[in-house]
């Protein structure tokens, strides 16, 4: 065990001190960009440019209040460090799995460079618009690297039953910051204005990248999930890590 966590967390060091990250050999090569940690919160523009007043086709754009700003900061301070996670969950759970069950290498590699692909779009965007990434990284990268190890000497379906659990809870995250973002959207219609166009590429790449953990959910339920002993001990466990580190990264 303490091989492999002291190997997930050489991953994360990693992650963190370049653009490109080492892939373990039974993984694609795959990028993340690591964010600065800076202060200022999320606008709905780059601080290196100015906003366009109005949209391409002549509606104002209705800036952000303190709050929608406060909201999206914390979202998107969950999204980088939950994707982080899932990175290292299927770091450590691969080299298991793959070496007793050669079958799923493909799909392992899948889910995992998918979750890579999410991890460098919110680091983009956290750096981008300078959002704090949250102060408990150190101890989700720990906690994910255990949990994907653990789940993962359990058997196979312990560890798709991971993924399941975490999963449901990171689909309905990103479901309720699409329901915000499109219930903004819909009173700016209403008034004749636009949150503008960076704002309504976020809901697009919202909406992919959660139809894409829905479908790690599927894949894990069809790789024999809900077989896992004890499956209602475990999911819920998980389940409720993911709700308190959620809750906790949106305030820290």
């Amino acid at each position: 065990m303490c091989s492999a966590i002291h190997s997930s967390r050489t991953i994360s060091r990693s992650i963190c001190r370049s653009l490109q990250y080492p892939v373990l050999d039974f993984l694609a090569p795959s990028t993340a960009t690591c964010a600065p940690r800076q202060t200022l919160r999320f606008s709905s523009t780059a601080s290196t440019s100015p906003s366009p007043q109005t949209t391409k086709d002549g509606k104002p754009i209705r800036p952000l209040t303190p709050e929608q700003r406060e909201f999206l900061s914390s979202a998107l301070r969950v999204n980088q460090t939950g994707e982080l996670a899932a990175i290292l969950i299927y770091a450590a759970q691969s080299p298991v799995i793959t070496r007793s069950h050669p079958h799923l290498r493909p799909l392992m590699k899948h889910m995992y460079n998918q979750e890579a692909g999410h991890y460098k779009y919110f680091n983009d965007v956290i750096s981008k618009h300078r959002i704090r990434p949250t102060a408990m990284t150190p101890i989700w990268t720990a906690a994910a690297s255990i949990l994907g190890w653990s789940t993962a000497v359990m058997g196979r379906e312990a560890a798709m039953a991971c993924t399941e659990a975490v999963e449901t809870e990171i689909g309905t995250h990103y479901n309720e910051q699409v329901r915000v973002l499109l219930d903004w959207a819909k009173k700016c219609e209403e008034r004749g204005e636009s949150l503008g166009p960076e704002l309504d590429k976020l809901v697009v790449e919202l909406r992919r990248i959660r139809d894409e953990e829905l479908e790690h959910l599927d894949h894990a339920v069809e790789n024999d999930a809900k077989n896992a002993k004890p499956y209602e001990l475990l999911t819920e466990v998980i389940r409720g890590g993911c709700r308190g580190a959620i809750w906790v990264s949106e305030r820290v």
